[in-house]
């Protein structure tokens, strides 16, 4: 293991301090609708795992973690760090990039499946942080579907007029549910925290209709069984189920935003293995170059891949303002969903 150096796109965010108000004239106030993503934050632990050190643990040919998977490296919290700290610095971040004072927050959501303890959960423990202090809290469990899931929980708040400012994080320390002896978790699974400050605008929702399912008789593909604590999966028909999936939620979600597949600009799916990215942009005839695909420095962190990969696209320059972007997700349950929305608040 190593700590790292700074050089990628993907830093760790060590911030406790709480964000300073620079208020954009936006409602915050319930009674205003009209959903907009403002920002994202992002907090990675500092210990670096290469894909060769699990390589040599589990006697695999080099190289063979990044062939089938795309992951390089991944991030992997120690024994003292905790799931909320992080996800208080990713929420921490996204307030002070939107500049939302985190005493205007109605709502604090967090996607996770490995909070740090069974109660309390991990979003009072965030929202207090934070000083978030009027703001209702709850975890959301969705597995890797997490972060969708919390993002439609929010918007609708925001749209139905019953919240002004929301706080949605994905985070998932996957390591403390994984046999590090697995080669078909070892190998994908990582940590790590991202956020986003979703606020009322009053005028039409930016954030399109979310298309959530679930297949339940497929269930035992992806589980973490009480008695073990551990994950397993079943990688091939993981795979196949991710593919369908994301490729059918892909469409249902453009033909409910009312927009063709050439009219978005950016596509942002669930981390999970680049094998899957590849696949679903060869069903559906996209650019490659309008998926993101970031999962080489950061492997699989389950809820946390959406906000982390809206973020590298961000500071890659990939996103802009007023960019029309896809999220999709899929994860254990089995769960899927799908959603169109416009980057960033009104000018």
């Amino acid at each position: 293991m190593q700590r790292s150096s700074g050089d990628s796109v993907f830093r760790t965010v060590t911030t406790t301090t709480r964000p300073q108000s620079h208020p954009r004239h936006l409602a915050t106030s319930p009674g205003v609708g009209g959903a907009a993503v403002a920002s994202v934050g992002i907090s990675l632990p500092p210990t670096v795992v290469h894909s060769h050190e699990i390589e040599s643990r589990l006697g695999l040919a080099p190289d063979w973690i990044e062939r089938r998977t795309g992951i390089r490296e991944r991030r992997i919290a120690a024994d003292d760090e905790r799931l909320e700290a992080h996800a208080t610095a990713a929420a921490a971040e996204a307030l002070a990039r939107a500049g939302v004072d985190a005493k205007d927050v109605d709502m604090v959501i967090v996607g996770t499946s490995t909070a740090d303890e069974l109660m309390p959960h991990a979003a009072p423990l965030v929202a207090s942080a934070l000083g978030a202090t009027r703001a209702g809290a709850f975890d959301l469990g969705a597995a890797c579907t997490g972060f969708l899931s919390g993002l439609a929980t929010g918007a609708a708040m925001i749209d139905a007029g019953r919240a002004g400012a929301v706080v949605v994080v994905g985070a998932d320390f996957m390591s403390r549910i994984t046999d590090p002896h697995d080669r078909s978790t070892a190998a994908v699974f990582a940590d790590g925290a991202g956020a986003v400050v979703m606020l009322a605008t009053g005028e039409p929702s930016r954030v399109g209709p979310v298309v959530l399912g679930a297949e339940g008789d497929v269930a035992g593909t992806i589980k973490v069984p009480r008695d073990t604590a551990t994950i397993t999966m079943h990688g091939h028909e993981t795979y196949k189920e991710a593919v369908n999936s994301l490729s059918v939620s892909t469409e249902q979600a453009a033909d409910a935003a009312e927009v063709a597949l050439d009219e978005i600009d950016l596509f942002v799916y669930h981390q999970a293995n680049s094998r899957i990215l590849a696949a679903v942009a060869e069903r559906l005839g996209l650019n490659p170059e309008r998926v993101i695909d970031c999962i080489a420095e950061v492997g699989n962190t389950s809820a946390a891949t959406l906000p982390l990969a809206l973020a590298h696209s961000v500071q890659t320059g990939r996103l802009h303002d007023g960019d029309r972007v896809l999220l999709g997700a899929f994860g254990a349950g089995f769960t899927w969903g799908a959603t169109v929305l416009e980057w960033g608040v009104p000018a």
